[in-house]
C-alpha cells in the first residue's frame, strides 16, 4: 500500500443555489480519492478557525486522512463561491484566507519525506521548498491546473516528475506546449482536456485516453480524481496508458455526485 502526502491548497466549495458547502481543493481532493482508491495519504496545510476549518478537519478525518500536519493558524479559512450551470462550475468569488501565508516547517518537511510521492499543486505555495524535498530524494506529482503561463511554471517544472495540466482541448499548440514542458523535467507531461479525455507525453510519444460514459452531475474534482487514479497506477509501476485509463475510470465515479467528494 503507497503513502501520499498532499500539500498545500484546501478550499471549502460553497454552492450558492443548493445552500451547502462541501470540503475540497486540490491536495485534498487527491488525498481523499487516494483513500477511496485503497491507499494511505496525509494532508498539509492551513486551516482557520471558523467553522469551515472546524468542517475541513472533522470531514478530512472522517475520510481516513492523516492530519497530523493540518496546522490550526487564527484567521479564516480558504472558500469558494460556486454555481452550477448545465452539470458545469461557474466560480466566484475566491477567499484564500490563511494559505495566504502558508510555510512548511522543518518538521512538515521531514514528514513529507516520509511517504512514497508528494502531490501539489499551482496554487499551494510550495515552490521554494521543492528543490530541497527533491534534493530528499521525493517523487513530486505537480498540478499546473488550467494555469500554463503561472509564473510558478518554471520554478517548479524542473522538479516534478509528473506534471499535470488542465486544457479544453487537444491542439497542435497544446502539444508543443507540452514537449516543451517536459524539456524542462518531468518524466511525464499529462493534460487533461475535459470532455475530450486525456493526453500524455514520455519524451518519445504522445498517448491519448478518452473519456468513460457517465450521467454527468458537478464536474467539481474530476480532474483530482483523474489525477488520484494516475498516481495509484504510477506507484502500482503500470505503464503510461494504464495510468491514464486509472485515471479516467476514478474520475468517471466523481462526475456522478454534487460536490468534490461525498461526506
Amino acid at each position: 500500500m503507497a503513502r501520499v502526502a498532499a500539500v498545500g491548497d484546501n478550499s471549502t466549495d460553497v454552492y450558492v443555489e443548493l445552500g451547502q458547502a462541501f470540503p475540497g481543493g486540490n491536495a485534498v481532493n487527491v488525498a481523499v480519492y487516494l483513500l477511496r482508491l485503497g491507499e494511505q495519504a496525509s494532508y498539509t496545510g492551513f486551516v482557520g478557525t471558523d467553522s469551515y476549518g472546524t468542517s475541513m478537519r472533522q470531514a478530512l478525518i472522517a475520510k481516513g486522512v492523516d492530519v497530523s500536519h493540518l496546522h490550526t493558524k487564527e484567521g479564516t479559512s480558504p472558500y469558494t463561491l460556486i454555481t452550477l450551470e448545465n452539470g458545469n462550475r461557474v466560480f466566484g468569488t475566491y477567499d484564500e484566507g490563511v494559505m495566504e501565508h502558508f510555510e512548511l516547517s522543518d518538521e512538515d518537511i521531514d514528514f513529507l519525506c516520509e511517504h512514497d510521492l508528494i502531490h501539489t499543486s499551482v496554487w499551494s505555495r510550495i515552490e521554494k521548498y521543492l528543490p530541497q524535498l527533491k534534493h530528499r530524494g521525493m517523487t513530486i506529482s505537480f498540478d499546473f491546473s488550467d494555469q500554463p503561463e503561472h509564473e510558478v511554471v518554471g520554478k517548479a517544472l524542473p522538479y516534478a516528475d509528473y506534471a499535470f495540466f488542465s486544457f479544453e482541448e487537444d491542439s497542435p499548440e497544446l502539444r508543443e506546449y507540452i514537449k516543451n514542458a517536459w524539456q524542462k523535467g518531468p518524466k511525464y507531461v499529462i493534460a487533461t482536456l475535459g470532455e475530450h479525455g486525456s493526453i500524455a507525453y514520455d519524451g518519445e510519444t504522445f498517448l491519448e485516453q478518452g473519456i468513460i460514459p457517465v450521467q454527468v452531475v458537478d464536474t467539481m474534482g474530476a480532474g483530482d480524481s483523474f489525477i488520484a487514479g494516475f498516481i495509484q497506477a504510477i506507484l502500482q509501476g503500470k505503464p503510461l496508458a494504464e495510468c491514464l485509463a486509472a485515471g479516467a475510470r476514478n474520475s468517471a465515479v466523481t462526475l456522478q455526485y454534487t460536490g468534490a467528494w461525498l461526506v
